[in-house]
């Protein structure tokens, strides 16, 4: 025989039990899925993601790569994506345009668009993208060995068998053909004077580099007087403690923008807009600035003189960063490649 107590505590279980029934399953928690690359993972998953997901109730599931890779995968993923938001770099992102994978985004509905850098507020063109950090590359030299006032004084006698340069494949090797032929007066995209003049001054390097972290060992050790660098690399450079100077040569410098962008048919466009939005805020891009993640590309952020010494940072520097089109680097990279194999690395 059971208590009353007991079969109200039946009742009150019973009904619990029909209205979950009624309520149909439980409805399962929303994940984000971004394509990024695989640096600082751990400052992004402590300053931005966790942070987002709090916010949003949902989870962030992260696929890290370089840049090719994800992109070949976001296009056999094209008739069921996967990916929701992706970062990539510009040239990376003009593919992904050229092939229909990604789609304009309603920049109406980011909070922090009017806070950017006019060249990150549309780098490719059609809102198709929003840069959320670039960095300019310039020339690092032995300030009392010689003196670097223009992209031409890597051709300098006194730099013979004491330079380094990038390999035609890796990052820093277009942009070093790029202000290469604005110093040497070339024209169009080929940058075939460029490569000529490259050609010429092969017997005075010391390497042509693949990996930038080779150059703190050659400079360490006095081999090499001057390299092109990109300037997420200086703090590194800076520890030395050598007379090591970052050259503000006459025909200006280049650089890079990463950019973000939303797959083309994704499942989750608005939280990916709502996550973008977040990344670009003045907080978010502060905190990932303060520990030399990125550099900034909303120009509201404030920097201590130095932390801001070693990323790309203020309107000046912004401003006088020159990129290569993204459209130019599609059209000629297979003509550079050619260029460099056929004259530079034979």
């Amino acid at each position: 025989m059971h208590s009353i107590g007991e079969e109200m505590i039946r009742t009150v279980l019973a009904a619990g039990a029909l209205a979950l029934l009624a309520a149909g399953p439980a409805a399962a928690q929303t994940t984000l899925t971004v394509s990024g690359f695989g640096i600082a993972q751990d400052q992004f998953r402590r300053i931005l993601y966790a942070p987002f997901e709090a916010q949003c109730g949902c989870k962030i599931a992260v696929e890290a790569g370089n840049s090719a890779e994800r992109l070949a995968k976001m296009e056999a993923r094209r008739a069921n994506p996967e990916i929701d938001i992706a970062v990539l770099s510009d040239a990376d992102a003009m593919i992904a345009r050229t092939k229909d994978l990604i789609e304009p985004i309603d920049v109406a509905k980011l909070s922090n668009h009017a806070r950017l850098y006019d060249i990150a507020k549309d780098p490719i063109g059609g809102n198709l993208a929003v840069g959320y950090t670039f960095y300019n590359t310039s020339i690092v030299y032995r300030s009392d060995k010689v003196k670097i006032e223009s992209w031409k004084d890597l051709w300098k006698p006194e730099l013979k068998g004491r330079l380094a340069l990038p390999n035609i494949t890796t990052t820093q090797g277009p942009l070093l053909l790029f202000m290469t032929d604005r110093a040497f007066g070339g024209s169009g995209g080929a940058f075939t004077t460029a490569i000529d003049r490259i050609a010429e001054v092969k017997p005075n390097v010391v390497t042509f580099y693949e990996r930038s972290a080779q150059l703190l060992q050659l400079f360490q050790q006095d081999e090499i007087w001057a390299a092109p660098l990109g300037r997420f690399n200086w703090a590194n450079i800076k520890k030395l403690n050598m007379p090591l100077a970052w050259a503000t040569p006459t025909e200006g410098q280049t650089g890079g923008i990463n950019v973000m962008v939303v797959t083309k048919n994704g499942k989750n466009r608005e939280l990916a807009l709502r996550f973008m939005d977040m990344w670009l805020s003045t907080d978010i891009q502060t905190k990932l600035a303060m520990e030399l993640v990125d550099s900034p590309a909303n120009k509201e952020v404030v920097l201590p003189a130095d932390v801001a010494d070693n990323l790309t940072f203020g309107p000046e520097t912004v401003n006088a960063v020159r990129l290569i089109p993204p459209a130019d680097v599609i059209a000629n990279r297979d003509a550079w490649l050619a260029g460099w194999n056929a004259k530079v690395a034979r």
